[in-house]
């Protein structure tokens, strides 16, 4: 790093934008993201798809306990 940087010429605000969405990163297992990933080429789904709708069933299964 530097000692000292220079923002004089910097623009406030420059990349902010209201309406971006935050994505919450989420990092699976080896094993897991091989079963998911076949699975969603098995059911010709996207894997984002999939991995949702898998969510939503187990947060019935969780909601109904």
């Amino acid at each position: 790093m530097k000692p000292v940087y220079d923002f004089s010429i910097a623009e406030h605000g420059k990349f902010y934008r209201a309406d971006a969405e935050f994505r919450f990163p989420i990092y699976l297992a080896p094993d897991v993201d091989e079963f998911v990933n076949n699975l969603a080429e098995e059911r010709k789904m996207e894997v984002q798809e999939l991995v949702n709708h898998l969510l939503r069933a187990d947060k019935e299964i969780i909601q109904g306990a």
